[in-house]
């Protein structure tokens, strides 16, 4: 685990107190130096999103990052979920492939 990967993680959990957390370091599928810390994934289960709409619970995670994303993380997507609903459903997204940068498809 990376320097800004272990910020973002201890920051998450801090604030958050998940019951269920998931942290992936999603900077190899993007064009960036290899071994960077720019593009995260979070999976959060949090008794502290019941009640909050998507958007507040994705404002209290942003808040809750902001030394990472002041440090250098460049993206961070995110599964914000209250127990009862990761209960009910648990399931992930997958992020789409990157075609940013170099890896753009020609049109």
């Amino acid at each position: 685990m990376g320097m800004l990967e272990q910020i973002l993680s201890q920051a998450l959990e801090a604030a958050l107190n998940p019951t269920h957390f998931e942290l992936v370091n999603e900077s190899h599928g993007h064009n960036v130096a290899k071994g960077s810390e720019t593009h995260f994934r979070a999976v959060v289960v949090s008794e502290a999103f019941i009640g909050l709409s998507r958007v507040r619970r994705h404002q209290l995670v942003y808040q809750a990052a902001a030394i990472a994303l002041e440090q250098g993380v460049h993206a961070l997507a995110m599964q914000c979920f209250t127990p009862a609903e990761w209960s009910d459903s648990p399931s992930r997204l997958s992020s789409p492939p990157c075609l940013g940068g170099m890896k753009k498809e020609s049109r």
